[in-house]
C-alpha cells in the first residue's frame, strides 16, 4: 500500500507560509530593537542626573563630616588650602603646610623662557600716564596729619612713564595662551597663580626692590616696568597674581581678557617705602593660537570709579614701623599696541629676503584680514568670570536693595542684608 506525499509547504494556524512568518518575525525584531534604543536614549539623561545628584549628595555629606571633625574654624583653615573645593587636599594644595612646618620651599617649576626668533614678528607698545590727582587724597598736602615731604617724594616725582615706547617679540606673548585643558570660550585660568593663603600670610612691607622674575613673570614684569622701574608683580595682599579668560575664538585666533593685581614701590633709599597699589590692571590681547602674530594688546588701570588706587607708606624701615594709608584717583595708566605685530623681514619661497625693515627705510606695509569670531561671549561676561575666579564670594549674586527684594519676592526667598564700608573687591577702590 502506498501513501501519497503532499509536497506543498505547510501552513501555520493562521494560514501564513514559513517565508511570511520569517518576514513577520524580522519586522517584530526591528520594532523591538527600536524600542530598546529609545529606552536607552531616554535613560542616559536620567542616569547623568542621578550621577550628578549622587555626587552632590556625597559632597554635602563630606562637608557635614568635615564640620563635625574639624569644627567651623578648622574647616575654614582647610578650605583656604582646598583651592578646587573638592574637600580633598592634593600634594600641591598641601605644599604650603609643608613649607610652613619645615621652613623649606619646594623648587618652583617655572616654564622655560621663550627663545625669541630674530626673524619673527615684532609688536610696539606705547605707555601713557596722567599722574595721580593729589587733591583726591586726604593726606596729600605736606605736613597734613604729620605727612612729610620725603614720604611722598616718589609719588610727587612720578609724572610720566619710565619707558614711553618699547618693542616686543610676538612670541613673548605666548604666556597669555591658555593651557591645553582651557581651550573653550569662557574658560578662565591663572596666568600667574596667587601664592597667598591663610598660612603664608602677607608679604612684608619693608622692601624696595622686587625679586627677580622667572618664567611667565618675566613678560608681565617687563610690561609693568614701562610705567615705573620698580613693579612688584606679586602684591603683598590678596588678590594676587594674574588671571585670563577666553572671550572669543576661531580657527586661528583668541581674544583673551586679562586681569593683573600688582603694585609699585615709588620710594628708594633713604626714603621709607611707599606702596602704590592700583585696584587692578585689566585689558585684552588678540593673538594667533601659535603666538606668531599679535593683532592687538591693551592693558590699563580702570578709571571709571572715583577712587582707584590704594597707597601705604612707612614711617620707619622695619616691618613694625607705623604705616599711613590713603586712597586716590589715577586718571590714566595704560599700555597699548600701536598696531598689529609685523615681521622685520619678508622671505620668498626660496629663502631669499625680498623686503626688510631697518631704521633708514620706510616701514613695510601690510594689509591684515578682518577677524570673524566663530564663538564668543560678551566683555561683561568675561569680566564677571575673571571676578569669580579671583573672588569666590562672587559666585553669589550681590544685588542693590530694589533688585534684591524683587528677586526675593519672585523666588520666594529671604533677603540677607550686608552693610560694608567700601568694597570687598579691588581693595577699597
Amino acid at each position: 500500500m502506498a501513501a501519497d506525499v503532499d509536497n506543498r509547504a505547510p501552513e501555520d494556524e493562521g494560514g501564513s507560509p514559513p517565508q511570511n512568518r520569517r518576514q513577520s518575525a524580522g519586522s517584530g525584531s526591528w520594532v523591538h530593537r527600536a524600542m530598546w534604543t529609545l529606552l536607552v536614549l531616554g535613560a542616559v539623561p536620567l542616569l547623568a542626573l542621578g550621577i550628578k545628584w549622587h555626587q552632590d549628595a556625597q559632597l554635602v555629606k563630606r562637608h557635614e563630616e568635615s564640620v563635625r571633625v574639624l569644627g567651623a574654624e578648622g574647616l575654614f583653615l582647610f578650605a583656604s588650602l582646598d583651592t578646587d573645593h573638592d574637600l580633598y587636599l592634593s600634594p600641591e594644595e598641601f605644599k604650603p603646610i609643608v613649607e610652613k612646618l619645615t621652613g623649606i620651599s619646594a623648587p618652583v617649576d617655572f616654564e622655560e623662557e621663550v627663545i625669541h626668533d630674530p626673524s619673527g614678528e615684532t609688536l610696539t607698545l606705547e605707555a601713557k600716564m596722567q599722574p595721580l590727582l593729589l587733591d583726591s587724597m586726604t593726606k596729600s598736602k605736606d605736613g597734613f596729619l604729620g605727612v612729610s615731604h620725603s614720604s611722598l617724594s616718589g609719588l610727587h616725582s612720578w609724572k610720566s612713564p619710565a619707558v614711553p615706547s618699547s618693542s616686543y617679540s610676538a612670541s613673548q606673548f605666548r604666556v597669555f595662551l591658555p593651557p591645553k585643558n582651557k581651550a573653550e570660550v569662557g574658560d578662565t585660568w591663572w596666568v600667574m597663580p596667587s601664592e597667598l593663603n591663610i598660612f603664608t600670610g602677607y608679604l612684608p612691607n619693608n622692601r624696595y626692590h622686587p625679586p627677580t622674575p622667572k618664567g611667565k613673570e618675566v613678560l608681565i614684569h617687563s610690561l609693568l616696568s614701562m610705567f615705573h622701574p620698580r613693579p612688584f608683580i606679586k602684591s603683598r595682599f590678596a588678590p594676587q597674581g594674574a588671571v585670563a579668560c577666553i572671550r572669543a575664538s576661531n580657527d586661528y585666533y583668541y581674544d583673551i581678557v586679562i586681569r593683573i593685581h600688582a603694585e609699585f614701590q615709588l620710594n628708594d633709599v633713604p626714603d621709607f617705602p611707599f606702596w602704590f597699589t592700583p585696584g587692578q590692571f585689566t585689558g585684552n590681547i588678540v593673538l594667533s593660537k601659535d603666538a606668531s602674530h599679535v593683532r592687538h594688546f591693551h592693558l590699563y588701570v580702570p578709571n571709571d570709579r572715583s577712587l582707584n588706587v590704594d597707597m601705604e607708606w612707612l614711617y620707619g624701615a622695619s616691618e613694625s614701623s607705623n604705616m599711613e594709608v590713603d586712597i586716590g584717583y589715577l586718571p590714566q595708566l595704560e599700555l597699548q599696541s600701536t598696531g598689529p605685530s609685523t615681521p622685520s623681514i619678508i622671505i620668498d619661497e626660496e629663502g631669499n629676503v625680498i623686503d626688510s625693515r631697518d631704521g633708514s627705510s620706510e616701514p613695510i606695509q601690510f594689509v591684515f584680514e578682518d577677524i570673524h569670531w566663530t564663538s564668543e561671549i560678551s566683555q561683561q561676561e568675561a569680566t564677571r568670570r575673571l571676578e569669580v575666579t579671583l573672588y569666590p564670594f562672587k559666585r553669589v549674586s550681590y544685588l542693590p536693595f530694589s533688585e534684591a527684594f524683587e528677586r526675593a519676592q519672585a523666588e520666594r526667598k529671604l533677603v540677607h542684608s550686608i552693610l560694608l564700608w567700601g568694597a570687598l573687591d579691588d581693595q577699597s577702590c
